[in-house]
């Protein structure tokens, strides 16, 4: 048994040979990488939901570079301190496994048995987690219909994914713990100096939740240097400003050569109520 459910019936699931099936016998594939596809045709607003793959393969060179490396380094100390020695952990909106990745060999490091799964709602992105990471199993599948089995999960993570708090109440155990990872304030200020006329902070919501309960939070901030228009295009295009600049402050960072940009996080934990 896995602590997938049929995105169809809700059942629970098993695996098979060349992929998983639910009790009342409905089937999925497992592609080539390994991942399972739980995404159901009702749930996709696009034809490809989520980050295309000229986006997930950014993201993946501007992580893999290291620039966000004190932040994966916080979440697996804070991850991997808050977790029971035996247990399950879910990757809400894992993206391409980077951070998932380097959870899962930390717990191994350190002796826990903590088997690992991965969400995300991009096919692109859970084929290069699933490529990453063969210790942990993951779907294709929305953050707000967890194709995830009730009160299975000891802990959650959800870093810069969309909230959805009643889904992770239904699939975390009484007194399971969250870890959420948010821009701090001045995130990314260097970039939005380089793109605006008048640069922003980002807004930072109180921290209470309902349904958990505020553990405490750990704050993560340098500077980084970006050598050159790759990578600061890399960065660009996993930032919502991608999405919301026009032209103009579009042709403005192409200008750059290099760029030297604030970074910030805030990592939250919780405990469900």
């Amino acid at each position: 048994m896995s602590i997938w459910r049929c995105p169809v019936c809700a059942a629970s699931m098993q695996k098979k040979e060349k992929g998983i099936h639910c009790l009342n016998g409905h089937c999925f594939d497992a592609a080539k990488s390994g991942y399972v596809n739980l995404l159901p045709v009702q749930q996709k607003r696009t034809k490809q939901p989520g980050d295309n793959l000229q986006m997930v393969r950014a993201r993946r060179d501007f992580l893999q570079a290291g620039y966000y490396a004190p932040f994966q380094q916080a979440v697996c100390e804070m991850v991997v301190s808050a977790l029971p020695q035996k247990g399950i952990l879910l990757d809400a909106g894992c993206g391409d496994g980077y951070y998932t990745a380097a959870v899962a060999d930390t717990l191994q490091a350190v002796g826990k048995d903590v088997q690992v799964y991965g969400v995300d709602i991009s096919k692109y992105a859970v084929d290069l987690a699933a490529k990453r990471c063969k210790a942990a199993s993951f779907a294709v599948g929305s953050v707000f219909h967890l194709p995830v089995s009730d009160h299975c999960c000891d802990g959650l993570i959800s870093l810069f994914a969309p909230y959805a708090g009643t889904e992770f109440q239904r699939v975390l155990k009484p007194d399971g713990v969250m870890f959420l990872g948010i821009p701090a304030a001045r995130h990314l200020m260097g970039l939005k100096r380089a793109i605006y006329d008048t640069p922003y902070e980002n807004e930072v919501k109180p921290y209470e939740l309902e349904g958990f309960s505020f553990v405490g939070k750990r704050t993560i901030a340098a500077v980084i240097s970006l050598p050159n228009p790759t990578a600061i295009q890399n960065l660009f295009m996993m930032t919502p400003y991608y999405y919301k600049t026009g032209q103009k402050e579009q042709a403005r960072l192409a200008a750059l050569e290099t760029l030297e940009t604030e970074i910030a996080f805030e990592l939250l934990q919780y405990k469900k109520n």
